[in-house]
């Protein structure tokens, strides 16, 4: 037997075909022919090979195929993997360390969308994913040392780091100088400069993006916002200013201090003048605005200012009132007309709304109007401590003053 070889099959037997000897039979014919003439000659000749080249090529087709789609897939997913690398550590050196503040309330998500507004990681979709696949974070609120674009492993390490671990407060009060705050942070901060610190206050230029500070200024006194700050043990005298500077021009634009040249003519810088001036003063709120217009309408009359607190800045605390009254200093107010050159101190957010919003003068019928001509504008001129609660007495000649001063001589309060 002969075997028939079929592509991609086993051995198939093959019928043996053969001419049969013709038998005699009842018929007319002598032979019967068992296979057609077309039968060949040899009884065993193998037949033709059968090819099966249409289903070899599907096969080629289909496999073509599939190693196309695991190449495709090999190639997208280390382009995925790649670009997810590139977010999770970004090309080139990080940016230098800010402070970043967690709030009260904020989720993973919250926190994700703000570190990708403020430029300190580049994808915050990226970051949660990275967070996830890290055993996740629990959100504590508080102020973290971040380095925009770090590896997300250190901005998680120190977003993992309880801020009292590496965090200060310091509170500043209202009406702080630039000196009191210095040593403040002297005294809170371990091992703090307070010298760098004065140094760079004194300099307004080496603090980038000051607001509301006048060509050739040379302090800062005045434009650092008086509040309670939480500050890093490493953060630099300089970081320290910019917070403090940024949180100045935020209150004041909450405030409409940039509307000060068409509310009252004077620059932004002028008003917080006024209001350094105010801050001083004032013992109660209610006294803030009636100041702030006192010294409005000195201003507007060419009167000397006449500002006690103005006397003592840059002087010793313990001098005696009537020794800093001869002073010839540009802070002396009594000697010199205007406003100082600079503000006196620190105001908050209540001395900057009553420096923009004074109170009215007084009504004609106001019993300290009774000494005024008809027809002549009442106006506040004058003020002084009248009792031990701090509230002050107003006045608008400089009779009705004296007589105030006398009552709070008696009162022992002067």
């Amino acid at each position: 037997l002969h075997a028939l070889q079929i592509r991609g099959a086993g051995p198939v037997p093959l019928a043996i075909v053969a001419r049969q000897p013709m038998r005699e039979g009842p018929g007319p014919d002598s032979v019967v022919s068992v296979i057609s003439s077309d039968v060949p000659d040899d009884p065993y000749e193998v037949l033709p090979e059968i090819r099966l080249a249409r289903g070899r090529r599907a096969i080629k087709k289909v496999a073509l195929f599939i190693v196309a789609g695991l190449v495709v897939g090999v190639i997208s997913y280390g382009w995925s993997q790649w670009r997810y690398l590139q977010k999770v550590n970004p090309s080139g050196d990080p940016s230098a360390a800010t402070t970043f503040e967690v709030r009260e309330n904020d989720d993973l998500l919250i926190v994700s969308e703000r570190l990708e507004a403020a430029g300190i990681v580049v994808d915050g979709g990226t970051f949660r994913r990275y967070v996830a696949d890290e055993g996740g974070l629990t959100v504590v609120p508080g102020f973290y040392t971040l380095r925009p674009r770090d590896h997300m492993g250190n901005l998680l390490r120190a977003l993992r780091t309880s801020p009292a671990e590496t965090f200060v407060k310091v509170t500043f009060p209202e009406g702080f100088t630039v000196s009191q705050m210095a040593q403040r942070l002297a005294d809170e901060i371990p091992g703090f400069d307070a010298e760098a610190f004065m140094a760079r206050a004194l300099d307004p230029t080496s603090v980038p993006g000051t607001s509301y500070v006048p060509a050739g200024a040379t302090s800062l006194e005045g434009l650092l916002f008086p509040d309670t700050y939480s500050f890093a043990v490493s953060e630099k005298p300089v970081q320290i200013l910019k917070r403090m500077v940024d949180l100045m021009a935020r209150v004041g634009r909450q405030e409409g201090l940039d509307d000060a040249p068409t509310l009252l003519g004077l620059s932004p810088y002028e008003v917080l003048i006024v209001a350094s001036l105010i801050e001083r003063e004032a013992k109660v709120a209610a006294d803030r605005p009636k100041i702030a217009r006192v010294i409005y309408n000195r201003l507007t009359l060419g009167m000397k200012l006449e500002v006690d607190a103005s006397l003592f800045y840059g002087q010793d605390p313990q001098s005696e009132f009537a020794a800093l009254k001869a002073i010839d200093s540009p802070y002396n107010t009594y000697l010199r007309n205007g406003l100082p050159p600079t503000p006196i101190a620190n105001p908050g957010r209540a001395s900057i709304a009553a420096a923009l919003a004074p109170a009215p003068n007084p009504r004609a019928n106001d019993p300290i109007c009774r000494d005024i001509p008809a027809n002549s504008p009442c106006a506040y001129l004058y003020y002084v401590l009248i009792d031990e609660d701090g509230n002050h007495e107003f006045s608008a000649t400089l009779e009705q003053h004296e007589a105030n001063i006398a009552i709070a001589r008696e009162r022992g309060v002067l």
